[in-house]
């Protein structure tokens, strides 16, 4: 049963630290393969202003053109832009293909600079005129089917239905893992033709887009400090003029390409197309659990080992006087414990996939455990084998080696106290390690059930949108849509706009106030609407009024701002004028506070405005209420697709709920939870097996005492009582190490909320008790069994 529970202990061990080491391999190990890998950076971009600190992926466009005249210390620049295409046709073979998307316009250098396999065509010329695309193998053959890759230089692609491209090189798709999940590259000089001339021609350093790419290889390390130092000047340089830009700084910021694949800084997704984003923090995390579980899987081995000892004691007497040495007692255990290390290890491989497969909801689907089999994996196996079997095994070993032959034998083998105090300290370290992690699942769920249902001040339940194409510029269509929409029945309101009040993505801006002669300058964000986008969303006014119309320059506000530009009671903000760049614009109404992001952020100033700001419209979203009725939503859903079929049967309808957008603001907290509360199980586990080991060996040693005190009257209850005493003083003395350190753990992560959750008294209180109930049941059913045994069968052989 012993050799049981140490195999069990170790491969749930040994199996945490496969997955999880396939999971940190996994990470690290994108875009690895490039020449020259460590010579390759991105520019990025970090603003300041009034306090706040945000960053973009991207760069001004100015700044790519200066890169590609010329930088010192570079050798090579590869600029690049983010483009989709509505429509994509192969008229030859009358194909069509809608809303592709992983595109992007680069020139030759992006080539030059990253690793590509060609299949055919000259990376050397394949994007150096107008009209040029280079494809992907998966992408080329999709597009011309049952055409062999030769055959498909040189053919013609219908982009947006009027512009003739022509395929100039098919590159293979990466079989390594990568960020670059590119399928489309046009030449960057084909902009114009899709209306982006501004991307050639641009001299506006104030706007910045994450699509805009900048990645460049250095001459040499020496060379990072000059070009560091020149991007600084470009910065003091090109600093926004404007006056309500005076406090604003902008940094250039040099990311390496091993950097960014972990999203640098402020951890954001490498591209626009980007599935996953990885975590140095999440993986420490990945880490730290699975050595927990790892060193509690040999807690156990030592444990039951070393209280064997006696048992066995016998044995290495009569080895030692038949001639055996210390050192060949000693490599006579650590074998012992290599092969249960060794079918530990193997029984791992099995549960392996299991438990990967809990990592699913936080990890992208191609992410594998083939690594385990290479010749990296293999090593990495056996090495982890022989670490776990010196780590489990040395010290068991060691004291049964020990040994006096002579003692042994005369039946003299002191048992003392310190093998006692080893297994004790084992014992505490599994429930302290155990108790930890029920604590903090308990804390870091409580937390998450407080911000996935406090009210965001909007209403978010059977509130849905769809987006139109932003392709498609007809306002008739759009008009027609909304209007349908308007008219089914079972939708209690119907809303143009841009993005929903809460979301990922948004617009902001300055505006000016004038107050007592000085100018306040304040950020804020930006959200458009019609007159009943407000009602929609259940957000009211709280003084003034709604806008007049879709297309008048009026404001309102929020809370948050009104006290940003200094006044106390908010809605003496009402009747006041602000500035955009040179317009007066007048705040006609104060809107409620709403929470626009998660609850890790604070409200930040809005205004909501009409459709008025521009050359192109901001009205690209269509909003509606569902209603309370679940039963009718399945029909209004399939009316709504049937009028976006009417009006668009070419495009493929987006429709969002913006219950989902809430739910997805707390995804990687949900996987947190979920990591938690596996590691809780297995550490759960792995201590009860220990326990059970101990109680087993301590109430087999016990029999005959235990057989004299029924002899001499104690019942059940006492019995009970004096085998369980000294386990739960071990277990109480893990609770009262664990709760600091859990609470300083969670005391920590929390910070990271703006709005939090009180840390409980009863969260530590439940999770301790809730140890000692798993406890008491290991304990008790063993306990039980023994105090049952008959004193005649315990006491006859005396």
């Amino acid at each position: 049963m012993f050799s049981v529970i140490n195999v069990l202990g170790l491969s749930i061990g040994i199996c945490a630290a496969m997955v999880i080491g396939a999971i940190v391999y996994y990470d690290f190990t994108f875009d690895t393969f490039h020449k020259d890998k460590d010579r390759i950076y991105r520019v990025t971009t970090e603003f300041k202003s009034s306090g706040h600190t945000f960053t973009n992926r991207g760069v001004a466009l100015p700044l790519m053109q200066t890169f590609q005249e010329g930088m010192p210390g570079v050798e090579l620049a590869a600029p690049f832009s983010s483009i989709s295409f509505s429509k994509v046709e192969n008229k030859a073979q009358d194909l069509r293909f809608k809303n592709e998307g992983n595109s992007i316009l680069a020139n030759d250098a992006y080539f030059q600079l990253f690793n590509y396999n060609w299949l055919a065509g000259d990376k050397e010329s394949a994007l150096s005129e107008a009209a040029q695309v280079v494809l992907s193998q998966k992408k080329a053959e999709s597009y011309f089917p049952h055409t062999k890759i030769g055959d498909m230089i040189g053919k013609t692609l219908v982009y947006n239905d009027s512009v003739a491209v022509k395929v100039t090189g098919i590159v293979a798709d990466f079989k390594q893992n990568s960020d670059l999940r590119f399928t489309e590259f046009m030449s960057m000089d084909s902009a114009s033709m899709f209306g982006l001339d501004e991307l050639k021609t641009s001299d506006t350093w104030n706007n910045t887009s994450s699509g805009d790419q900048l990645f460049f290889k250095i001459k040499d390390k020496a060379s990072l400090a000059g070009i560091q130092s020149r991007l600084e000047e470009l910065a003091k340089e090109h600093k926004n003029k404007e006056p309500w830009a005076e406090n604003e700084t902008r940094l250039f910021v040099l990311q390496p390409l091993s950097d960014v694949h972990f999203g640098g800084k402020y951890g954001e997704y490498p591209f626009n197309n980007s599935r996953h984003v990885a975590s140095i923090k999440v993986l420490k995390s990945l880490g730290f659990v699975a050595l927990f579980l790892l060193l509690l899987g040999c807690a156990n081995f030592i444990n039951l080992n070393s209280a064997q000892a006696l048992t066995r004691a016998k044995e290495i007497g009569i080895r030692k006087t038949l001639g055996s040495s210390k050192k060949q007692v000693i490599r006579q255990f650590l074998m012992e414990t290599l092969i249960l290390t060794s079918l530990a290890a193997l029984l791992s491989i099995v549960l392996a996939p299991v438990l990967l497969r809990q990592f699913a909801d936080f990890y992208p689907d191609d992410i594998s455990l083939s690594v385990l089999y290479s010749p990296v994996g293999i090593v990495g196996i056996f090495s982890l084998i022989v670490l776990v079997s010196l780590l489990s095994g040395f010290y068991p070993a060691f004291v049964l080696s020990g040994f006096r032959p002579v003692s042994v034998l005369k039946g003299q083998l002191s048992k003392g106290d310190k093998g006692v105090r080893l297994r004790k300290t084992l014992t505490v370290f599994q429930f302290v390690v155990a108790q930890v992690f029920i604590i903090a699942t308990l804390l870091v769920g409580k937390q998450l059930h407080y911000v996935l249902n406090k009210d965001m001040g909007i209403k978010t339940d059977a509130i849905a949108y769809v987006s139109v194409p932003w392709n498609d510029k007809s306002e008739v269509k759009k008009e027609r849509l909304f209007n349908e929409i308007k008219n089914l029945g079972q939708l209690s309101n119907v809303s143009f706009g841009g993005e929903p009040p809460a979301s990922n993505s948004y617009s902001t801006t300055i505006l000016t106030y004038f107050r007592n002669g000085t100018e306040i300058h304040e950020q804020t964000q930006l959200l458009w609407g019609d007159v009943t986008y407000l009602d929609t969303y259940k957000i009211p006014i709280l003084s003034g009024r709604e806008r007049l119309n879709d297309s008048i320059k009026e404001y309102v506000v929020n809370e948050a701002f009104a006290r940003a530009i200094g006044f106390e009671k908010p809605q003496e903000v009402v009747g006041e004028f602000v500035k955009l760049d040179t317009m007066n614009i007048q705040i006609v109404g104060l809107m409620r506070d709403f929470n626009q992001h998660s609850l890790k952020s604070g409200i930040d100033p809005m205004a909501i405005t009409g459709d008025w700001s521009g050359r192109y419209s901001n009205f690209q979203n269509i909003h509606f209420d569902l209603g309370n009725n679940s039963e009718q939503w399945t029909e209004s859903i399939d009316q709504i697709k049937k009028a976006w079929e009417g009006v668009y049967p070419d495009e493929e309808i987006n429709l969002r709920f913006m219950s989902e957008i809430v739910q997805n603001f707390y995804r990687t907290e949900k996987s947190t939870v979920q990591l938690l509360k596996w590691a809780t199980g297995l550490a759960i586990l792995i201590s009860c097996m220990g326990l059970l080991g101990l109680v087993v060996y301590t109430t087999e040693r016990r029999v005959k005492e235990i057989g004299v005190r029924k002899v001499l009257g104690a019942n059940l209850a006492q019995l009970n009582l004096l085998l369980c005493k000294e386990f739960l003083v071990l277990v109480a003395i893990a609770f009262i190490i664990s709760v600091p350190i859990a609470w300083y753990m969670v005391q920590e992560w929390i910070q990271g909320f703006a709005y939090k959750t009180s840390l409980s008294w009863w969260v530590f209180v439940a999770g301790g008790l809730g140890m000692v109930l798993v406890s008491l049941a290991v304990i008790g059913a063993r306990t039980y069994r023994t105090a049952n045994i008959n004193p005649v069968e315990s006491l006859r052989n005396e």
